[in-house]
């Protein structure tokens, strides 16, 4: 599932707790998400699902939902 492997991406970059409020994941709000931990974000998900990102999504990308929704088109 989509979800779970965004989700997987997370905890691994912003090294949070598996239990981690989803709806609490945006950037610049979230504690450990700031622009330097953003990039690490794209980059984790670009190589889980084995893609390149494009600019307008990499810059859209400022939430937990919005990173699920982004990741749905990448997946065969």
């Amino acid at each position: 599932m989509v979800e779970q492997r965004v989700f997987k991406v997370f905890v691994e970059v912003f090294d949070i707790p598996t239990d981690e409020d989803k709806s609490k994941l945006h950037y610049n709000e979230h504690p450990k998400w700031d622009s330097l931990a953003h990039m690490a974000l794209v980059a984790g998900l670009e190589t889980e699902f084995d893609c390149m990102l494009d600019m307008d999504e990499i810059l859209d990308m400022s939430s937990f939902e919005i990173a699920v929704k982004t990741m749905e088109n990448h997946v065969d």
